[in-house]
């Protein structure tokens, strides 16, 4: 299994849910978070902002699910401008799920 840990733009989030859905994965855990990267953030009107709100969304998937999840993220979660975001993909050793017995 890989972990992708994807940060997006927080008005692309709903978008990338939806494609996810579309490609029958639909377990995701979603975080907002403030960070910045090689722009070093952005300057608004005479004000510099260090730090940008994102969303990070946690989506896990087998093997041979990668590159199609990849895929859709990139392609519903790009406007085409600096800063639509980053993904991180990780080897999942196990993952177990908490039930009541």
């Amino acid at each position: 299994m890989k972990m992708i840990r994807a940060i997006i733009r927080p008005e692309k989030e709903d978008e990338v849910i939806a494609a996810l859905e579309k490609e029958g994965i639909f377990a995701f855990t979603r975080q907002s978070v403030f960070g910045r990267g090689r722009q070093r953030g952005i300057e608004v009107g005479g004000f510099r902002y260090e730090e940008l709100a994102k969303v990070e969304m946690t989506v896990v998937v087998k093997d041979d699910q990668l590159e199609r999840a990849l895929g859709t993220i990139k392609i519903a979660a790009c406007t085409g401008n600096p800063g639509d975001g980053k993904l991180f993909v990780s080897n999942l050793v196990e993952s177990r799920t908490i039930h009541h017995d």
